[in-house]
């Protein structure tokens, strides 16, 4: 059943991407002119760059992958350009549909492999370039976003700086460099605590220990102890190879598990909703919370953040999410609003804070536009002790 599942995910996957680049290829015909050499070399283009990625995951796993490596990034770029121009076409097509009932557009723009459609495809096509280019920059720079809680509880220490990283996706495209900058950002900031928010990983662990990945997580440096929780990604990774890796690196796995960290707060992690299609079925947040004090401070790793009334209703004081990347790509993020409660930021319901993170790096095409990706610092106070 596992298996026919992802085999049906990958085909759906593979028959919309294939429709996508399609659509592509008839709207560029449309634009350029007719009967010109132009037209197949366009076409025979898209084709090239469609295949680059699926077969650059193909040849990774080749003696010398260096080839699969180089598609994979040509591939991953272009994805996230074909998204940017399906949303530019699509707003075209809204243009025309309303201009075929109000015709206030010039008689010279309408119709196709006419001037006005070839410089409107250059016109497309320099705008996707630069919106690209802007994307790929942006993914690259993290921000420290900083916020100041207060929890109602006594804890036997007055302030505790958490750090919370989330959704890197270290694999293929983000790899040594950029975790090293990750990693030196998050020093950076003095942390008490790490907490890794799920999706630490993005692909078969294998490419990071060809890497020495662990070298670089090893060096993560927080006074009580660097903490993960597994995210999607982790079960498609591999769980067991996944989790072993973050062990092997020092890090403290919490999976349906409850620690009291810096002797101060209850950590409880909870293993990822995924699980479920892998044969694993994660605990009630009711039970967790039973190993830990309610009256001590309590603080929820939940990587999706889904059915956030539920840590209201247990008590937690502070949960922490990712997993939405807050769309990563204009104009997503109009998605994941309609999906989740909170896709990005802050909240509060009764005596439960949120914090759900749009993440510190990328998943699919390695760009960010309409919100840049976060290393969160809390600054977490308590109540006096009585």
């Amino acid at each position: 059943m596992k298996h026919s599942g992802f085999i049906l995910f990958i085909s759906i996957a593979l028959g919309l991407y294939a429709l996508m680049n399609y659509y592509l290829i008839r709207r560029g015909l449309q634009a350029l002119p007719a009967q010109s050499w132009s037209r197949g070399l366009f076409t025979l283009l898209i084709v090239l760059l469609a295949a680059a990625y699926p077969m650059g995951r193909w040849l990774e796993r080749s003696p010398s992958p260096w080839l699969g490596n180089l598609l994979v990034h040509i591939g991953a770029y272009y994805t996230g350009m074909l998204v940017l121009t399906l949303v530019a076409l699509l707003a075209i097509d809204l243009i025309r549909l309303a201009d075929h009932f109000l015709a206030f557009m010039p008689a010279s723009w309408r119709g196709s492999h006419t001037p006005a459609s070839l410089k409107f495809f250059w016109l497309t096509f320099v705008l996707i370039a630069v919106l690209t280019t802007a994307g790929a920059v942006n993914a690259r720079h993290p921000r420290v976003r900083h916020l100041s809680l207060e929890i109602a509880k006594p804890a036997p220490v007055h302030r505790l700086r958490l750090v919370l990283a989330t959704d890197i996706h270290l694999g293929t495209m983000i790899h040594n460099s950029r975790m090293q900058q990750i990693v030196s950002l998050i020093n950076a900031q003095t942390p008490d605590l790490i907490l890794l928010g799920g999706d630490l990983f993005d692909e078969d662990v294998l490419s990071l220990s060809k890497q020495n990945m662990a070298e670089v997580l090893q060096q993560l440096s927080a006074r009580h102890g660097v903490y993960a929780i597994p995210g999607n990604h982790e079960y498609f990774s591999g769980i067991n190879h996944a989790l072993n890796y973050m062990r092997s690196a020092g890090i403290i796995v919490l999976r349906d598990s409850v620690v009291k960290a810096a002797d101060a707060v209850w950590l409880i992690g909870r293993d990822d909703r995924q699980g479920h299609a892998f044969g694993r079925q994660r605990l009630v947040l009711g039970e967790l919370v039973l190993k830990a004090d309610k009256n001590q401070p309590l603080i929820l790793l939940d990587h999706q953040p889904f059915h956030l009334d539920e840590a209201e209703a247990q008590g937690i004081d502070l949960q922490l999410s990712g997993h939405t990347h807050h769309g990563q790509i204009f104009p997503f993020q109009y998605i994941t609003k309609g999906i989740y409660e909170m896709s990005w930021g802050y909240l509060r319901k009764g005596r439960t804070q949120y914090y759900v993170s749009c993440g510190a790096g990328t998943w699919g095409p390695p760009l960010r536009l309409g919100n840049r990706p976060e290393i969160v610092t809390i600054d977490l106070t308590f109540a006096a002790p009585q």
